[in-house]
């Protein structure tokens, strides 16, 4: 395991790791020395913690509480993984409402969700130094949006085939690499070796989000990325990721994020202190 510090402050560091570790692996019991929520960025692994297995592929959320135990497995990706981690000082915690009452750290990982996804880009953009934005707002912006994940999406769910978890997590890099394109269901399951209707059964159980969900998640990631990062037109960047209509992706950013395309773009490259107060309680929640 690789470990990159990026920042460290009194109440919050953020931490690059890189994983080269694969199938054939051997997992061993380990435990969180702190609060924590991590970004996958690449690559995909599991995640045993409470007695519940989660399948971590690009743009879910890793949870973490102090002195709780979980085992990592590689078993279906070879191409190793990148997490973007963030640690928290217990009274910020604390700050922010405490853990007991804190929906998401009730979870063990949080699955893909577009606006989680979006905040996790930025925090991406930010730590390759693309925004003007501090990495510390970007991870108390998280930290915020924490407070209204407190339903249990069905993530993390037993009783499912090793052979279905790699299945699914291969096909979910596959819907990844290739959402500018126009994918549905059918073509999907193909890949898979599965009917559309089992492959959608087990996607969503598996994933925490059906296909078409992951989909346009993982065009809004590249949104988010592309708007931090570059200076591309808002209308090219929507065609380029795979919006048919400006429009409907306005719209659907703006759901996920809680502000347009362009004030997004505006706040990631706002040079004066009093315009980086990014996002906090203007995330929305975007089912």
């Amino acid at each position: 395991m690789l470990a990159t510090k990026l920042t460290q402050t009194p109440h919050l560091s953020a931490t690059l790791y890189r994983c080269e570790a694969g199938p054939g692996a051997k997992p061993y019991a380990e435990a969180h020395d702190s609060y924590s929520f991590a970004f996958v960025r690449k690559g995909s692994f599991g995640y045993i913690n409470r007695g519940r297995h989660f399948d971590m592929v690009p743009g879910a959320f890793l949870i973490g509480r102090p002195g709780e135990e979980y085992t990592c497995t590689h078993d279906h990706h070879d191409g190793g993984d990148e997490c973007l981690c963030f640690k928290l000082a217990p009274a910020l915690v604390e700050e922010a409402g405490g853990a007991s009452q804190y929906g998401g750290w009730q979870h063990g990982a949080l699955a893909p969700r577009a606006d989680f996804m979006v905040l996790g880009e930025l925090a991406d953009a930010t730590a390759a130094g693309k925004t003007d934005l501090a990495l510390e707002e970007v991870g108390l912006a998280i930290l915020g949006k924490m407070a209204a994940a407190g339903r249990d999406d069905g993530h993390g769910c037993e009783r499912i085939r090793a052979q279905d978890r790699k299945r699914i997590v291969d096909a979910a890099h596959w819907i990844d690499a290739r959402a500018h394109e126009d994918i549905d269901l059918a073509t999907a399951g193909r890949e898979s070796g599965l009917s559309a209707f089992h492959f959608l059964r087990l996607f969503a159980r598996i994933v925490g989000a059906t296909p078409h969900q992951y989909l346009i998640r993982a065009r809004l990631r590249r949104a988010a990325r592309l708007l931090a990062e570059s200076d591309q037109p808002i209308t090219d960047i929507a065609y380029d990721i795979g919006f048919g209509d400006l429009s409907n992706f306005v719209r659907t950013f703006g759901r996920a994020a809680g502000l347009s395309p362009r004030e997004f773009r505006r706040r990631a490259h706002a040079a004066g202190t009093g315009q980086r107060k990014i996002l906090q309680d203007r995330v929305r929640t975007a089912g």
